[in-house]
């Protein structure tokens, strides 16, 4: 890990100024997707710092932040945009700060195989890495599909508060989860071509984990705990 150390170094560097100015934000103007928008947002600034650090084969680098830009940016401005008139209630300071702190940890064991990849110049992109995009194409493809049917579905007054059963939900209650689990199991493919980032296998681990507890999930035990769809 010693090699990786100035990647690693900034990446937390650059984590702990996106959660200082989330935490920021959600004391003075907090807004009800603000958590989300940090995750997809945090991810965007570690890529490219951790790319920018690295040495690492040139392609791989900007495959990986490509992907990860592409993924997050995506994220960020749905969910900003979605919340953007739903002000939420004002946290108390110490929960807030738990909160994000613990955000920024997930994210940080999350992008590890990303991290990992940035230094080692080979082996050059493969056919490993090729599956890996496809994968996490569909991933992609799945994720927003599953925004835009969720987001029209609500839309419908009568539907408000009710569990969603079209297009893509009628075939499971996470669509979305499915999606973001293809995405990041396709990133940790294109770096684990390096034997480096293998030992990262932790982040596309981690974020099962969270999938599967529906961690922002929606949920919909009840007509009413209808919740944001995306981790």
């Amino acid at each position: 890990m010693s090699g990786h150390l100035d990647v690693l170094v900034g990446a937390a560097a650059g984590i702990t100024v996106v959660v200082l100015v989330a935490y920021v934000v959600g004391l003075s103007r907090p807004f009800a997707g603000l958590t989300h928008v940090v995750w997809g947002a945090g991810f965007v600034v570690v890529v490219w710092i951790s790319a920018l650090i690295g040495d690492g084969d040139d392609g791989r680098r900007a495959l990986l932040t490509a992907m990860v830009t592409i993924w997050g940016s995506r994220l960020a401005v749905y969910h900003g945009w979605r919340s953007r008139h739903d002000p939420a209630p004002t946290t108390p300071t110490r929960p807030l700060a738990s909160a994000l702190v613990l955000e920024g940890a997930l994210l940080f064991v999350v992008a590890l195989p990303v991290l990992l990849a940035m230094r080692p110049a080979t082996p050059t992109i493969g056919w490993v890495a090729v599956v890996g995009v496809a994968i996490w194409g569909v991933g992609l493809f799945v994720e927003t599909v599953a925004d835009v049917q969720f987001d029209r579905f609500q839309a419908i007054p009568e539907n408000r508060g009710t569990p969603i059963d079209r297009g893509l939900w009628r075939f499971g209650r996470w669509p979305t989860h499915v999606g973001n689990g293809c995405i990041w199991w396709g990133i940790f493919l294109v770096a684990a071509e390096t034997s480096d980032a293998r030992l990262g296998v932790i982040g596309p681990l981690l974020m099962t984990l969270l999938l599967q507890r529906r961690t922002g999930a929606l949920v919909a035990r009840r007509p009413t705990e209808v919740i944001s769809p995306d981790v």
